[in-house]
């Protein structure tokens, strides 16, 4: 049984690999606003063939990005930003740790700096 940090970050490197590709990204872009047919967002790749469109979506859906909804014969994508929650919090994480630092470092260097007459040295 996975660990719930481990599968976290199991999640993380998902969404990392998803995002890693300029295709998925631009797929992601264009459900982020609402619901697309699969086959509009295989008419915006006219360069690529829709099986390969497929493909990318399938990976936009597996690191939980897309959410998908069949209606007749199509199949309709929207962003789940939600999938993002664990990336932002890892950056949040990681931003918030790195302002610890600098505050830490800065308080230092002030009462390292003291110019009250008590905290000269001569």
């Amino acid at each position: 049984m996975m660990s719930a940090v481990a599968q976290g970050q199991d999640h993380i490197d998902a969404v990392a690999h998803a995002l890693a590709d300029g295709t998925r990204r631009g797929l992601l872009r264009l459900v982020r606003d609402g619901e697309r047919a699969a086959g509009d967002l295989a008419a915006a790749f006219p360069q690529m063939s829709r099986p390969a469109v497929s493909q990318h979506l399938r990976v936009l859906r597996a690191a939980g990005l897309v959410t998908i909804r069949p209606e007749g014969n199509q199949r309709l994508y929207r962003a789940r930003t939600e999938g993002l929650a664990e990336v932002w919090q890892f950056i949040e994480d990681m931003w918030t740790d790195r302002l610890a630092r600098l505050k830490q470092a800065a308080e230092r260097e002030d009462s390292e700096t003291d110019t009250s007459p008590e905290g000269r040295s001569s």
